[in-house]
């Protein structure tokens, strides 16, 4: 266990974390340290692990807590209810929510230190690497998760190395080595043996799943619940959020926040929570129809790379059952026709980031409130982003005339 200096350190509002619990039996429950990496080991078995989530102290939470603040709080401000913020920040967190107009609201999370929503939960996993002295981190992902971690790592002064497959995006992978990451591209099915022996053999911290079926850090998603804290702070609590979903960690993050939220009495009640999907894979659309914790599927081809995940988690089942939600399949078209229509207002989006707007659209208008759908990431992180050379045009009126009349500027 860590010290309490470590686990606040000066100047930081405490953490009020008092435990883990299981999710597979909340009566079982663990410390909090160290967090547990593997889930629950008595609910688990070799088909289906469940994950643990943090516990808290809340009838000490300070009503002050939600009080409005000035610009840029950052996750500091909510680390009463966050595990003990060891490792320094970024200046995650207070992302915009933009009005695309008729009730709808984009909660554009591209305009954190690494232009993903993931610098919430890495805050959050790379502290827990200080906290309990790890040489150093360890993660599995060819995009966002890895760019995150290793920038965090960097911050906390801890070395990182990350395991991509070998189809990851040359830009994302320019990405993690300007943070001095150790990246090894390997087969995608050879990524988490590898990550297990590095845990194993070096005592690694590892900040991505190691569970037959998912469960991720325990830490992990709540950084996530953050996003529920700024969207009540801003709007507050909308009929639905509409999620991209892999994992499914994002989704019970935000439901989390928003469940804290009704649990204080600050609100009444919590949104619907949609799981947006790629159709090519769909595992936790798979669960919710067989009545099951968590499901593997077969994934086909898709541009959502970053959500394209071939096996689910019991969070993701939790969040969509708790709030009366629903699972949502979206195609490579739909996901097109979102990224095309955030571009048109301004957003540019990875094409897995515009799955919680597809699935809006696919779902169809809700008539009882304001809906927000969350965009993850950057389009930067795009797989065909910078494949498309410039296509020069004369510098001369005719030629110029030409390419304005062809893009309907001129008559």
């Amino acid at each position: 266990m860590i010290s309490d200096d470590t686990a606040n350190p000066p100047g930081r509002a405490a953490s009020l974390a008092t435990m883990q619990r299981s999710m597979g039996d909340p009566a079982i429950t663990y410390p909090l340290w160290p967090p547990l990496v593997s889930g629950c080991p008595r609910t688990g078995t070799d088909k289906i692990a469940y994950p643990v989530e943090v516990d808290y102290a809340y009838d000490r939470v300070d009503p002050g807590l939600f009080a409005p603040t000035g610009p840029r709080a950052g996750l500091e401000r909510w680390a009463p209810l966050l595990p003990p913020l060891s490792a320094p920040g970024l200046g995650e967190g207070d992302t915009p929510l933009i009005d695309l107009g008729d009730g709808v609201y984009v909660k554009d999370e591209s305009r954190n230190p690494t232009w993903s929503h993931k610098d919430r939960i890495n805050r959050c996993t790379v502290s827990a690497a200080v906290g309990v002295g790890a040489p150093g981190v360890v993660v599995s992902s060819s995009g966002n998760h890895g760019a995150s971690a290793a920038a965090y790592a960097a911050r906390a002064g801890l070395p990182a190395v990350v395991l991509a497959s070998t189809g990851a995006p040359p830009a994302v992978e320019s990405f993690l080595r300007a943070y001095g990451a150790t990246v090894l591209s390997v087969p995608a099915e050879t990524r988490w043996g590898l990550m297990r022996e590095i845990v194993d053999r070096l005592g690694f911290h590892p900040l991505s799943n190691l569970t037959t079926t998912h469960t991720g850090h325990a830490f992990g998603p709540e950084g996530y619940k953050t996003i529920a804290y700024e969207i009540h702070a801003e709007l507050g609590v909308p009929a639905a959020v509409f999620v991209p979903t892999g994992y499914g960690e994002l989704l019970f993050g935000v439901w989390k926040g928003f469940a804290e939220l009704r649990r204080l009495d600050l609100t009444d009640r919590i949104p619907r929570m949609f799981a947006c999907e790629p159709a090519a894979g769909g595992p936790l659309a798979k669960a919710m129809r067989d009545g099951i914790p968590a499901a593997h599927v077969r994934v086909d081809t898709t541009a959502a790379y970053a959500i394209d995940c071939s096996v689910s988690g019991y969070r993701g089942v939790h969040a969509l059952r708790a709030s009366g939600g629903r699972a949502l399949l979206v195609t490579d078209a739909q996901l097109a026709a979102a990224r095309a229509e955030l571009a048109g207002q301004g957003l540019w989006a990875e094409t897995s980031a515009a799955a919680g707007l597809a699935g809006l659209r696919a779902h169809g208008p809700l008539d009882d409130g304001p809906v927000v759908c969350i965009a993850t990431s950057s389009g930067f992180k795009d797989l065909d982003t910078g494949t498309h050379p410039p296509d020069p045009v004369a510098p001369t009126w005719p030629a110029i005339e030409h390419r304005l009349r062809a893009a309907g500027m001129v008559a």
